[in-house]
């Protein structure tokens, strides 16, 4: 069953209005027709079961038939903080960490960005945020994640003070990885994760330093090096097998 999100307003009882390029791909690409069912999602999380009365150029109606139960988000919040790559490397770094699961995204900017001055990287949000409703459609998460504007690292420490957990992958660090990170932990009090990416040069020492001091937990992610787009979804899957849904129930 195809899935779509609509504004919250879009909803007025048990009827449904998707509007925008969602029609075009509805009646176009999908080749959808009346008495067909879809799956409609409010972006915010409640979700239902719907039928197609009304296609044409500009909108389609749905009748909504019932409210559905699923709930394809983790149990845990895992927030990610990416320091800003070049080029269009945080197209796939928003595509994958939605994929995985992440409640919301925020590019820093550290000393070694090299992008730092270049307004037009805050422009590139409202892209990014579509690349994220994409990929919701696509692997049928309940909620869209939302990607932030770009933060100072002095902004950042203080949203970090927030969390519960602060995992932060860097290439200098050896032997506390995060195998032995989770047996450290209180897992049934850790709700809220942060984890933070360097960009490609990777941190200073003085960021690390103060990212030490509010707390926060420097692991390694093994004897490779990994890219700053590779890094961020590969410490995710880690997090969200430990902590989170991946991997399935053991009971």
């Amino acid at each position: 069953m195809h899935k779509f999100f609509v504004p919250k307003n879009s909803i007025d009882g048990n009827n449904a209005v998707i509007e925008g390029e969602d029609v075009k791909h509805i009646y176009k690409v999908l080749r959808l027709q009346v008495g067909d069912k879809v799956s409609v999602n409010n972006s915010e999380g409640k979700e239902y079961v719907g039928e197609i009365i009304f296609i044409d150029k500009n909108a389609v109606n749905i009748n909504l038939l019932e409210e559905s139960a699923i709930n394809n988000e983790s149990p845990i919040e895992v927030y990610l903080y990416q320091g800003m790559p070049k080029s269009t490397k945080m197209d796939l770094i928003v595509q994958k960490n939605t994929e995985l699961g992440v409640k919301a995204i925020t590019p820093i900017i550290t000393e070694r960005v090299v992008v730092k001055t270049e307004l037009k990287e805050f422009k590139k949000v409202e892209r990014w945020n579509r690349i994220a409703l994409e990929a919701c459609k696509q692997c049928k998460r309940s909620l869209i994640p939302k990607i932030n504007v770009p933060i100072e690292f002095d902004n950042l420490l203080e949203e970090l003070k927030k969390m519960d957990l602060v995992v932060v992958p860097y290439e200098n660090q050896e032997g506390y990885g995060i195998k032995k990170l989770v047996k450290n932990i209180e897992k049934d009090k850790t709700n809220k994760v942060a984890i933070v990416i360097g960009p490609e040069g990777g941190f200073e020492d003085g960021e690390i330093l103060k990212l030490r001091e509010i707390g926060s937990e420097i692991v390694t992610l093994g004897p490779r090096i990994l890219r700053t787009e590779t890094a961020g979804f590969t410490c995710l899957s880690l997090i969200m097998y430990e902590l989170g849904d991946l991997g399935g129930s053991v009971e």
